[in-house]
């Protein structure tokens, strides 16, 4: 056994082909003491080694019932920190790479958020007539404040559900840090468009009036998700006279004007479904991550459905790229020789909370 951690520098000259290797040695030594969790939008030479695949709300399952001591999280900052706060105290969540964040979580962070609150609380009695909520691409201190204002975190496969459970205890919601999904699902469940207003945390009271946010059911945060700006209305109009008969299918972090234009709106999981089921020699335009769309290509080739991905550049969760096979050979190799590294912990008091708010999501279902 090494008496020292292995460093990340002796890996970044290895081959893909050789840290597949590794990797496959160091899952046999750790047996099921290790459990990888792979997201969708992982790239391909790591997914492959994944033991548990899905969306965030299906690996949000995998990391409160993992019985492995070591859960390696190969995906983003805020789903390793889901994980840290569902699995129990003596399990230990990795993150292969600390650089793999998310760019919409970071579009809301706690003090802009606390200080929004303050500011809602002026104008209306915020803690008795709105409840947070939380998109669970957020940090864990937001998942902590919506547990502290009794508010849930929700994931794009269950939006509709958790906001239906918002509006049986309060009549307005915040929700944050996406806007597109907060409008696209709050228009599904037929809340008007002007009741949905955008609140900006770089202007004084969201740049929102007093007649407004009084009016409003739901105050969207003004955040995205920039692989799926990069999805447009016109992209689906070309397409279409190209393929009359396309289906479309889009995420609903894609803009609202991408998703009325969809024939199927919904997760990642949902998406796979959709495709999967659907009938051999059909065409489908699909809006989100690259990496899931090409996977998804290959797999239904040979049952005649041809899957195209919408833009017509890249579209890749840069930060989910991070996550490569030299971090999750480093990772594991570490764990074999008896050392943990990148470790996620959750601050205590914000784990309380923030467990609060995702027991009250995985309570639904």
């Amino acid at each position: 056994m090494s008496t020292s951690i292995r460093a990340i520098q002796d890996y970044s000259l290895l081959s893909d082909e050789e840290c597949d290797q590794r990797i496959i040695a160091a899952k046999e030594k750790l047996g099921d003491r290790c459990a990888i969790l792979g997201h969708h939008y992982q790239r391909n030479e790591v997914f492959k080694h994944a033991d548990y695949s899905g969306d965030s709300l299906k690996l949000s399952h995998h990391a409160a019932h993992s019985k492995a001591e070591f859960i390696v999280f190969c995906g983003v900052h805020f789903m390793a920190e889901v994980s840290d706060i569902l699995s129990r105290p003596e399990q230990i969540t990795i993150l292969p790479d600390l650089a793999a964040g998310c760019s919409m979580a970071d579009m809301a962070n706690r003090a802009n958020v606390e200080r929004s609150w303050k500011e809602l609380n002026t104008v209306i009695n915020a803690d008795e007539q709105v409840t947070p909520v939380t998109y669970i691409n957020s940090a864990a201190d937001l998942k902590a404040f919506c547990g502290k204002h009794e508010g849930i975190v929700c994931t794009s496969s269950n939006a509709k559900q958790v906001l239906e459970w918002c509006f049986e205890k309060r009549e307005k919601i915040l929700f944050f840090p996406d806007e597109h999904l907060g409008r696209n699902t709050g228009y599904r469940m037929d809340i008007p468009l002007d009741e949905m207003v955008v609140w900006d945390f770089m202007q004084p009271m969201g740049g929102l009036t007093k007649e407004q946010i009084k009016s409003a059911k739901m105050i969207l945060w003004k955040g995205f998700c920039s692989v799926h700006q990069m999805f447009k209305p016109n992209q689906i109009d070309d397409f279409k006279k190209k393929n009359p008969n396309a289906i479309i299918v889009a995420h609903p972090e894609a803009s609202f004007e991408v998703c009325e234009k969809a024939d199927y709106v919904g997760s990642t999981e949902m998406i796979l479904k959709t495709v999967r089921d659907g009938l051999p020699n059909t065409t489908w335009l699909i809006a989100t991550e690259l990496n899931l769309v090409n996977r998804l290509q290959e797999e239904v080739r040979d049952h005649n459905k041809t899957v195209q991905f919408m833009s017509p550049t890249v579209a890749m969760c840069s930060t989910m790229f991070r996550t490569d096979p030299q971090h999750l050979a480093w990772v594991l190799e570490n764990l074999v020789d008896g050392h943990v590294v990148n470790q996620i912990q959750v601050d205590e008091d914000d784990k309380v909370m923030a467990k609060k708010s995702l027991e009250s999501m995985l309570s639904l279902f």
